[in-house]
């Protein structure tokens, strides 16, 4: 399949109908903050104080400058050294307090995030793993959630502390001098205006990082998986070269950012200097014509320089929250996104398999107008083996990933017993249907837990038969911890056949009267085929069964063989009466594997 490019990415953000405003974040996010909202509002009306305390310095300083170093009066101000001391520890212990309970509704928001995401990555089609890679999952469902939640929390308690800080100043100011203030504010006005052009600047840059971030994960991943591949074909330059030229890239879109928004700091400390060099002249005038005290202008400009200063490096926690605005953008397309495959409305459970299993007039196409299944017209009478032969990618796998529903059919339908398997529940299809494939995933753990996934209550009685059934009893064991042994990742620590016969033991004990097999040995020597072979011939006892199969003897005693070439049936019928068709495909296939086997013979 085919996976989306930067370009295309580009094209589906900028095709979206509208940017979601601030009440659409709230509005979205607003489930995840519901739990935990009276320690967020708490934690949000801590940061209050926090900024409001900032002032208490800057008016202390009045009186203080007044008494003492003008009025050289030396009993009156004692007291406000103390307060500076009080009041300083009161607001250390209000920040810490701020921090705390941010960090904890911050952590329990973005787990929440993710359990969501999470669970959203689990309904979504077949379709959705083929078009994106596992860099972009990890991205878009980890580390947007991460960025979305921790780091605008973080960044809201920055702000809200500077806004009441902000705030408190400015009414210091203005009560020392409401003709400085004008001057402080107006230049205040003019040095956060230009942040409202920062989202539009930043958004695309932000886009394209998310993309290239998750080729970096993507290249990770694909090293530790393919890693006896790279080294068996000397791939290591290859893989570095592609590593290195997304570092490149990244490194570019890095600078890229640095020229959008980094101008903001250093022009900020331009315009506060315009400030506070007006306040400077304008107080030194009203000083001199008495209109204001010494008093009054150091605490002005005292108030002053507490207000410029944090605003002077706004700007890069402004960019973390537009970043984190952008990342909420991206987790609600996520959230919002409605698979394409599910239970319809009043859907009903599959109880059981009596008659039959009917491809009617059945097409398929992965990418629009390009069908892969054309016309696929076949019955599959309950109990009975089905063979799926034909020539490479011609449509073999797609048939029995339609019965799952692991896609979905464009035309036709596919009934069982009569009724459209897309009116059945999911997950009561899924229970009727065990799938072998020619690479099986096991799951991280030990024998028991890959086994257990098939029958999460299964008796140790049912999962040693499983095991026999399975021809795997006599490994296990031969084993220290038996069935409790780690197979490693993806059952790294088993053979090619050992883990193929531990697949079938998982589909043995699900016991589902639907089975399919899916080129269940062809990546299997000799040896290990006619010992899996063995295991399988178990596995279909009494059971519906899909076979595809590369080598044609293991399928000469199906009750069907169905040929299918380019998306189409073309031949159908028993293994003897398709190799009396003259010219026939199946008995094309099976001779030249006849022939194939004499040749090594010889």
């Amino acid at each position: 399949m085919m996976r989306l490019s930067l370009k295309q990415m580009e094209n589906k953000t900028m095709e979206q109908p509208a940017e979601l405003k601030f009440s659409e974040h709230y509005k979205r996010m607003w489930p995840y903050v519901k739990p935990y909202w009276f320690r967020a509002l708490l934690g949000i009306l801590i940061c209050i104080p926090v900024g409001a305390l900032d002032s208490v310095v800057a008016l202390a300083l009045k009186p203080y400058m007044d008494d003492v170093l003008v009025a050289k009066n030396e009993g009156s101000p004692i007291y406000i050294p103390l307060l500076i001391i009080a009041f300083t520890t009161m607001q250390g212990g209000l920040n810490y307090l701020a921090t705390y309970l941010n960090t904890w509704v911050g952590t329990k928001i973005n787990q929440d995030l993710k359990r969501a995401l999470f669970k959203k990555l689990l309904a979504l089609p077949a379709s959705f793993y083929d078009k994106h890679d596992s860099g972009f999952v990890i991205q878009r469902f980890v580390s947007d959630a991460d960025v979305s939640c921790t780091g605008l929390l973080d960044n809201l308690k920055i702000f809200i502390s500077r806004f009441f800080s902000s705030l408190s100043l400015v009414c210091v100011l203005i009560y020392n001098s409401w003709q400085l203030s004008i001057i402080a504010i107006v230049v205040l006005f003019c040095a956060l205006l230009p942040l409202a052009t920062i989202r539009r600047r930043i958004k695309m840059t932000v886009l394209k990082g998310v993309v290239e971030g998750s080729k970096i994960l993507t290249n990770y991943n694909e090293t530790y998986a393919g890693s006896k591949t790279i080294k068996s074909y000397n791939l290591q330059q290859r893989i570095y070269d592609k590593f290195d030229n997304t570092m490149r890239t990244i490194f570019k879109l890095s600078i890229k950012m640095v020229q959008k928004t980094a101008w903001m700091t250093p022009m900020l400390h331009v315009i506060v200097s315009f400030g506070i060099a007006g306040v400077i002249g304008y107080g030194s005038y009203l000083i001199v014509n008495g209109q204001i005290s010494s008093g009054n202008f150091v605490s002005f400009i005292t108030a002053l320089v507490l207000l410029y200063t944090p605003i002077k490096g706004i700007g890069k926690n402004f960019n973390a929250v537009q970043v984190s605005f952008l990342a909420i953008e991206r987790v609600v397309e996520i959230l919002d996104m409605k698979p394409s495959i599910a239970d319809r409305p009043n859907a009903k459970d599959l109880k059981k398999i009596g008659k039959n299993i009917v491809f009617e007039n059945v097409w398929f196409e992965y990418n629009e107008g390009t069908p892969v299944l054309k016309n696929i017209n076949m019955e599959v009478k309950s109990g009975t083996t089905v063979a799926l032969v034909g020539n490479s990618g011609g449509g073999k796998t797609t048939v029995v990933n339609l019965l799952p529903r692991f896609y979905d059919v464009v035309k036709g339908a596919i009934k069982i017993d009569g009724t459209d398997i897309r009116d059945l529940t999911l997950s009561s299809l899924r229970d009727k249907i065990a799938v072998v494939f020619q690479d099986n995933f096991l799951f991280s753990g030990t024998i028991r837990d890959n086994i257990l996934l098939g029958k999460e209550n299964a008796t140790d009685a049912e999962i040693h038969n499983a095991l026999k059934m399975a021809y795997l009893d006599d490994f296990v064991a031969g084993l220290e911890n038996g069935i409790d042994t780690d197979i490693g990742e993806r059952g790294a620590l088993l053979s090619g056949g050992q883990r193929q016969r531990l697949a079938i033991a998982r589909a043995f004990i699900k016991n589902a009267p639907i089975v399919i097999l899916d080129e269940a040995t062809s990546a299997l020597d000799n040896k290990a085929e006619a010992v899996v072979q063995k295991a399988i011939d178990n596995l279909m006892q009494d059971r519906t069964v899909f076979v595809i199969a590369h080598r044609l003897s293991t399928i000469q005693n199906a009750d069907k063989i169905v040929v299918i070439n380019d998306g189409e049936i073309i031949e159908e019928g028993k293994h003897d009466a398709l190799l009396k068709i003259e010219n026939g495909a199946y008995k094309a296939l099976y001779n030249a594997q006849f022939k194939n086997k004499e040749k090594k013979a010889s």
